[in-house]
C-alpha cells in the first residue's frame, strides 16, 4: 500500500468502534498525538485538500458492485475513529486482525441530546434524503440507513440502537482487544491499552456542541459552493 506522499502505508492500529458524538474528535487527536497519525474521522472529507477524491471514493465503496476494499479506503490511516467507519467496525476488526479496537461512550441520554443538536438535526434547506452529492449520498446510507434503519430522530429507538450497537462490540471481542473508554478519562487507560507512554500534556477536549455546530456550518457552506 502507499500513502499520499508515495511511502509506503501501514494496516490500521486501532479502530474507533464508538458512534459520532461519544467524543470521537477528541480520541482522533489524542491518538494522532500517541503516534496513530493520520486517524480518520468525518472531518477528514472537509479537512484534507484532495476531500473531493476521498468522498468519492467512499460513495464507490457503499454503492459500489464490489465490497469495500478496506486497504484502500484506508491507505495512509494508522487509525480510524467516528462515522462513517464506526458503523463497519465488525468488517475491519475482521480486515486487520492485529488492530485494537477502542469503544468510546457516554450517557445514551446525553448522547442522544448531542446528536439532536448536531449530526442528527435536520437541515431544511437540504434533507439528507434528498442529497444527490457523494458525501451527502454516502453518509445518508450509511448512518440513517444501515446505522439506524431510517430514524435519527426518535429517542427511544435511536437510545436503542445506540446500546446495542455498544453492547454487540463489546460481546464480539475479547478484553485483551476491546477498551471501553470514556473520553473523560483521559490518557492513562488509553495509553495503557495501546502500550504507549501517557503524554506530559493535557488530554485533547474538541468538538463540544457549540464548536461543532459552528464547524458543521462552516463545511455545509463549503459543500453547498463546492457542489460536495
Amino acid at each position: 500500500m502507499r500513502d499520499r506522499t508515495g511511502g509506503t502505508s501501514m494496516a490500521l492500529s486501532v479502530i474507533g468502534a464508538g458512534f459520532g458524538r461519544t467524543g470521537t474528535m477528541s480520541l482522533k487527536l489524542a491518538l494522532e498525538q500517541l503516534g496513530f497519525d493520520p486517524c480518520f474521522h468525518m472531518a477528514e472529507f472537509f479537512w484534507r485538500e484532495d476531500g473531493d477524491a476521498l468522498k468519492d471514493k467512499w460513495a464507490e465503496a457503499v454503492f459500489g458492485d464490489a465490497p469495500p476494499d478496506w486497504d484502500d479506503l484506508f491507505d495512509d490511516y494508522l487509525a480510524t475513529v467516528d462515522f462513517p467507519a464506526c458503523v463497519y467496525w465488525r468488517e475491519l476488526a475482521a480486515h486487520f486482525p492485529e488492530a485494537k479496537v477502542v469503544l468510546t461512550v457516554r450517557d445514551a441520554e446525553r448522547w442522544y441530546a448531542s446528536t439532536q443538536e448536531t449530526i442528527f438535526k435536520p437541515n431544511p434547506e437540504k434533507p439528507w434524503a434528498e442529497r444527490t452529492d457523494n458525501w451527502g449520498r454516502m453518509v445518508y446510507r450509511v448512518v440513517n440507513q444501515d446505522a439506524f434503519a431510517g430514524d435519527t430522530a426518535d429517542r427511544d429507538h435511536c437510545i436503542a440502537v445506540y446500546e446495542r450497537h455498544n453492547a454487540a462490540v463489546k460481546a464480539a471481542l475479547p478484553p485483551e482487544r476491546l477498551l471501553v473508554y470514556t473520553v473523560g478519562e483521559g490518557w492513562e487507560p488509553l495509553c495503557g491499552f495501546l502500550g504507549v507512554p501517557v503524554p506530559d500534556t493535557p488530554f485533547p477536549q474538541e468538538n463540544k456542541t457549540e464548536t461543532f455546530k459552528a464547524k458543521r456550518a462552516a463545511e455545509e457552506a463549503a459543500a453547498a459552493d463546492g457542489g460536495a
